[in-house]
């Protein structure tokens, strides 16, 4: 059963590193930290490309040390967390293709993770309180970290695609 539940993760988990490519592999390191504004100059305050995947690449190590058993920081702590927004300053994040990479370096890390777990590491308690209540186990974190938080953070990349009048992928 533990097969098939890592597996049904990785085919998810897989198609957002396809995703996440396409979304920024056509993009310039200006690009990236493109934020939309209105009519009047102001800023939207939308999440830019080079900000999202910085953010995204906080959890990836997140997620290993956490089906490995090993402790780690609240995510919301880090550079880059949920605490933080996007700035227009380039010298604050990675180019493109550095963070592109560290995205795909953190899928493999995720992946080869979960290959190796066993049952036990998926159903030991959440470490980190603030997720304890929606989320009891590591397994049950799993999908929605792996799934969902990036699918979120993938589909404003492609609504910011369409703001800055770029094609769909």
């Amino acid at each position: 059963m533990i097969e098939l539940f890592v597996d049904s993760l990785l085919r998810g988990w897989d198609r957002n590193l396809a995703y996440a490519q396409k979304l920024v592999g056509d993009l310039s390191d200006e690009q990236m930290i493109a934020m939309p504004t209105l009519a009047g100059g102001d800023a939207i305050g939308c999440n830019h490309p080079a900000w999202l995947f910085s953010h995204m690449n906080v959890y990836h190590p997140v997620i290993v040390s956490m089906v490995k058993g090993e402790p780690f920081d609240d995510p919301k702590d880090a550079p880059f967390g949920m605490l933080t927004k996007p700035e227009p300053d380039a010298s604050l994040y990675p180019t493109r293709d550095a963070l592109i990479g560290a995205f795909e370096s953190g899928h493999a890390a995720v992946a080869e993770a979960l290959q190796a777990a066993d049952g036990a590491a998926l159903d030991a308690p959440m470490p980190l309180p603030r997720w304890q209540g929606p989320f009891p186990k590591v397994g049950s974190m799993l999908g929605y970290i792996m799934l969902v938080h990036e699918s979120t953070h993938l589909g404003q990349i492609s609504a910011w695609r369409r703001v800055q009048g770029l094609p769909s992928v």
